[in-house]
Parts: structure tokens; sequence; C-alpha cells
């Protein structure tokens, strides 16, 4: 996903987009939506959400 995509999604949440990285954007996405704050935390196996948004750039 593009981080313009991400910052839309951000906003939406209530969340300063400011010059947060792509992954402090998801990671506060995340945890906005009540989630496990995972994403590039090379816990992707562990994680057990096969349908997140994010998986597709997860690692």
């Amino acid at each position: 996903m593009k981080i313009n995509e991400i910052k839309k999604i951000a906003s939406q949440h209530n969340i300063t987009v400011g010059k947060a990285k792509k992954y402090e954007l998801v990671r506060s996405i995340q945890e906005a939506e009540g989630n496990l704050q995972c994403f590039k935390s090379n816990k992707s196996a562990e994680c057990g959400q096969d349908n997140c948004l994010w998986r597709e750039d997860c690692d």
C-alpha cells in the first residue's frame, strides 16, 4: 500500500501524520483498531492475521 493511502487511513483514525514513517503509521493504525502492533516487527509468521490489510507489505 502506498504511503498516501496509509496517511488517509491514519487521518480517518485521527492519527497525526506529520513526518511519521510508513511502519509507524501502520502500527498506530493497528493500535487504533485494537489490533496487535506487529507491522514490520519480524513476527508476521506468529501474528495469525492472514487477512490483515498490511500483510502484503509485512515481514
